[in-house]
């Protein structure tokens, strides 16, 4: 899947972080489809799960279409705040023991280095503003 890049991108692929946050979002739906078929708490957990894990994806797929660079710079961040909710979910599912630990550290450690490299997109934006 090619994607256009955004005039405000910094000259690091975004593809690879839009492509990377869409296939992410697919293996976060599937694993929410798992929970819901479980009831109680895990459904609650998968419910936010869901919008955390798709959002980040969804908020970059918008900052494509950004009026101004600050717009876009808004959209990476909360991108950003979504993977770090998104991560903490991940690891409650782990510590709660809804779902063993080994079963999602494949997971946990893309959405660790999403956060990792939307953190870095957002810090080089807001450089390049003050400048």
């Amino acid at each position: 899947m090619t994607t256009k890049n955004s005039p405000f991108t910094p000259h690091s692929s975004p593809f690879d972080i839009t492509e990377r946050a869409f296939e992410f979002a697919v293996r976060i739906v599937k694993l929410c489809q798992h929970l819901d078929e479980k009831p109680g708490v895990s459904r609650t957990l998968a419910n936010q799960l869901l919008r955390s894990g798709t959002s980040i994806g969804a908020n970059l797929e918008e900052g494509k279409g950004s009026q101004s660079e600050a717009d876009y710079l808004t959209k990476c961040s909360i991108a950003c705040k979504e993977a770090r909710e998104t991560l903490y979910w991940l690891k409650l599912l782990a510590a709660s023991e809804i779902l063993p630990a080994n079963r999602l550290s494949e997971l946990t450690t893309e959405c660790d280095e999403l956060v990792a490299i939307l953190t870095s997109i957002t810090k080089r934006l807001k450089e390049k503003r003050h400048g």
